[in-house]
C-alpha cells in the first residue's frame, strides 16, 4: 500500500541557516506517528511545510500522491490541523468559528451542528460555545482548534504539541480521540516534548535533530538498533546528544 506521506529531499532554509536538510520520511496510512525532537530540531518546520504554509527551498512532499506545495488547497480537504497555538477572530463566537470551519470544508449546516455539538460536548467546550474567542483560556482555544481539525473527519490528522495548554481531562480526552481516529483507520501525525506520552501512544516514531531524521521505526525496532532496552526517554536522549540550533519558526516560542 501506498504510504499516505512521502517526504524526499525536504530541504528548508533561512539564508545561510538549514531548518530541514534533505529529510525523508514515509509515513504509512493507519498509525499513530510521533515526531520528536529537541527545541529547534525542524519538527514544527516540516509540519508548516506538510501543511503548504511554508515554501520548501527544495525536495518534494505528497499527501496521499498529492503535491503538498502546488495542491495545498486539495490536500487541506486530507488533513486535520491543530497548530501549537491556534489562533481565532476574537469577535467570533465559538459556534462561529466552527461553523465557519465547517462551511469552508463544504459540509451541511446539520451535520456541521451534528459534530461541533458532540465534540464540544466530549471535550467540556459545549458551555463556552457562546462566548467570543477573546474570552477563551489557551487550553479552551486549543479544544476549539481540535473540534474544527475532526470536523471534516480527515484521513490524517496533524497535531503539534497538542496537550500544551490541556487539563488533565482535556488531555485524556484528546488521547481518546487519537485512539478512535486510529481504530477507523486514519492517520494521526503528532509532535511532542511529552516522551511518555508518545510511548504509550504511537505505533511509529521519528526523532529530528538538526533538520535532519536521526532514526524512524517502531519503537523496538528502534531499541533493537540502537541497542537501548529501556525507555523511548533514554533512546531519545542517545539520540540527540548536544545543543541543537535553534529553528527561525519556533524562535519566539522556545517550543518546537
Amino acid at each position: 500500500m501506498q504510504p499516505l506521506v512521502e517526504i524526499t529531499g525536504l530541504v528548508k532554509r533561512y539564508g545561510d541557516f538549514t531548518a530541514v536538510d534533505s529529510l525523508t520520511l514515509s509515513i504509512p496510512r493507519g498509525c499513530i506517528f510521533a515526531l520528536l525532537g529537541p527545541n529547534g530540531a525542524g519538527k514544527t518546520t516540516t509540519i508548516k511545510l506538510l501543511m503548504g504554509m511554508l515554501q520548501a527551498t527544495a525536495g518534494t512532499l505528497r499527501v496521499d500522491g498529492l503535491d503538498a506545495f502546488t495542491d495545498s488547497v486539495a490536500v487541506k480537504e486530507h488533513v486535520g490541523y491543530l497548530p501549537d497555538e491556534p489562533a481565532f477572530y476574537d469577535f467570533m463566537r465559538g459556534s462561529e468559528i466552527i461553523r465557519f470551519a465547517g462551511e469552508m470544508h463544504g459540509i451541511p449546516r446539520n451535520v456541521i451542528q451534528e459534530r461541533g455539538t458532540k465534540l464540544a460536548e466530549r471535550l467540556h467546550l459545549a458551555d463556552a460555545l457562546g462566548e467570543f474567542a477573546e474570552n477563551y483560556s489557551r487550553g479552551m482555544k486549543k479544544k476549539l482548534g481540535l473540534i474544527c481539525a475532526l470536523l471534516h473527519e480527515p484521513e490524517l490528522l496533524i497535531l503539534d504539541e497538542p496537550t500544551n495548554g490541556l487539563d488533565p481531562q482535556g488531555t485524556l480526552e484528546l488521547h481518546g480521540l487519537m485512539r478512535e481516529s486510529l481504530a477507523l483507520g486514519r492517520t494521526v501525525i503528532f509532535s511532542t516534548h511529552l516522551l511518555d506520552q508518545a510511548e504509550k501512544l504511537c505505533d511509529r516514531v521519528a526523532v529530528v535533530n538538526h533538520g535532519k531524521i536521526a532514526a524512524e521505526g517502531t519503537l523496538a525496532e528502534l531499541r533493537q538498533r540502537f541497542g537501548v532496552d529501556s525507555s523511548l526517554e533514554a533512546l531519545f536522549f542517545k539520540l540527540t546528544e548536544g545543543v541543537p540550533s535553534t529553528d527561525p519558526v519556533t524562535a519566539s516560542a522556545t517550543k518546537e
